[in-house]
C-alpha cells in the first residue's frame, strides 16, 4: 500500500488497527462493506521470533464498525 492509500485507510479504520493487522481484501455485499484483516506476525517487545511458539489462531471474528457513506461496515478479523 502506498503512503497516500495508507493515510486514507487509517482515517476509515479504528485508530492503530493497521499497526497490528493488514488488509487482506475488501468485499461489498448488498449494503455492507466487509474488510478482511489478518494479524501481523510481530513478536512482543523483549522476545525474538525464534523464542516464541505458535499455539494456532482463534476463529475469525466479525465486528460491526461505523457506517461509511451509508454502507454498513463489518471488520472480519483473524
Amino acid at each position: 500500500m502506498n503512503p497516500a492509500e495508507q493515510t486514507l485507510v487509517s482515517f476509515l479504520l479504528p485508530e492503530g488497527i493497521l499497526d497490528y493487522f493488514e488488509i487482506l481484501k475488501v468485499a461489498k455485499e448488498s449494503k455492507e462493506l466487509q474488510i478482511f484483516l489478518e494479524e501481523k506476525n510481530i513478536a512482543p517487545s523483549g522476545y525474538g521470533i525464534t523464542e516464541l511458539e505458535s499455539k494456532g489462531f482463534l476463529p475469525e471474528v466479525s465486528i460491526q464498525d461505523f457506517p461509511i457513506r451509508g454502507q454498513k461496515v463489518a471488520l472480519r478479523i483473524k
